[in-house]
């Protein structure tokens, strides 16, 4: 489904990721660890087109994606939820999932609304809510929600445990397996907190400093105490 071939992206001289190879296969959690600075963000920027990658190919379901912009390939079923945990403050629960639709406002629109609010029940329960009042779980769970509702073929997900606390995490990890269990959605799933990460994977990646040390099963990786002692910090 998401292949990347010899990719390098630099910052001015800084190199972020260096002759990056990467399958991500249709179906599944992909999980990509690392410690802070070793190019994991870059690697979702890339692929989304927010950065321009300097050498290499991308290709998403059989199609050449490297140069396309960050909007194409949204519309194309990628669709990348940053750090950071980014709704819009001044609008509602329930307008900022109506983003995620892009516009559209369709029966099966408003089926997939339904859909998404089943998943997060709390969404639906405080549908009116300023998403300023939301708690940073609640704001996670959003814009999960609201990438959702474009119908993505896969998901880029960046530090979503990030600040959450551990009961959270679980939450969120539990409805994103389920994603992919049930709807066969793809997950590109970046993260640093390792252990949870490679808990719900299909498949692990590790980046040290911008290069691919290892790429395997995400359960071998888990097992492999010394990578898990000079990369994923446990």
């Amino acid at each position: 489904m998401l292949e990347l071939d010899g990719v390098t992206s630099r910052y001015g001289p800084v190199t972020a990721l260096q002759d990056v190879d990467l399958i991500a296969e249709q179906g599944r959690i992909t999980a990509v660890l690392g410690a802070n600075g070793a190019g994991k963000t870059t690697l979702l920027r890339t692929i989304s087109g927010l950065h321009r990658p300097d050498s290499g190919r991308i290709r998403f379901d059989g199609q050449d994606i490297t140069k396309r912009s960050a909007d194409a390939m949204t519309r194309g079923g990628l669709a990348h939820v940053p750090e950071g945990r980014g709704v819009i403050t001044e609008l509602t629960v329930e307008e900022n999932l109506r983003l995620g639709a892009l516009g559209r406002s369709t029966h099966r629109d408003a089926v997939r609304m339904d859909e998404v609010v089943d998943l997060f029940p709390i969404l639906g329960d405080r549908s009116n809510a300023l998403a300023h009042t939301l708690s940073g779980g609640e704001r996670q769970m959003l814009v999960i929600a609201r990438s959702l509702l474009a119908t993505p073929k896969m998901l880029l997900l960046d530090e979503p445990s990030l600040g959450l606390a551990p009961r959270i995490v679980a939450q969120i990890f539990a409805i994103v397996r389920r994603l992919v269990e049930e709807q066969g959605l793809s997950v590109l799933l970046v993260e640093q907190n390792a252990r949870s990460a490679l808990s719900i994977a299909d498949v692990g990646i590790v980046l040290g400093l911008g290069k691919v040390v290892a790429q395997d099963d995400a359960q071998v990786l888990a097992a492999d105490e010394n990578l898990r002692h000079a990369y994923l910090g446990y």
